[in-house]
């Protein structure tokens, strides 16, 4: 069984919280890449992938949550900003290969 970090008296225990930790992590981030195979799909124009306005949206409102629940901003800001580097570069990738499907 899992404890919560306050109950942990030993690294093993922590480890195994940061473990199944991880796993939700992955399982919401696969959930997450689905959007972004999404708006690919959706985009008429290769230039919408990019934009930077709804980048510094996001950003935004991941603070406001952090804050909220009690993330530090130096952890969720440089997290998310990564995440998001990479989120567009795999959206640039599937917007391709799905017109060059289309198209071939």
């Amino acid at each position: 069984m899992i404890k919560d970090a306050k109950d942990c008296q030993s690294m093993s225990e922590v480890r195994a919280g940061v473990d199944a930790i991880d796993r939700e992590l992955v399982a919401l981030i696969v959930r997450r890449q689905a959007y972004m195979e999404a708006a690919a799909r959706i985009k008429t124009d290769r230039a919408a992938v990019y934009d930077a306005v709804r980048i510094e949206d996001v950003v935004s409102k991941v603070k406001a949550e952090a804050h909220k629940q009690g993330l530090s901003i130096d952890i969720a800001e440089p997290v998310w900003r990564e995440m998001i580097k990479r989120s567009i570069a795999y959206e640039f990738e599937e917007w391709d290969r799905l017109r060059n499907r289309q198209a071939g």
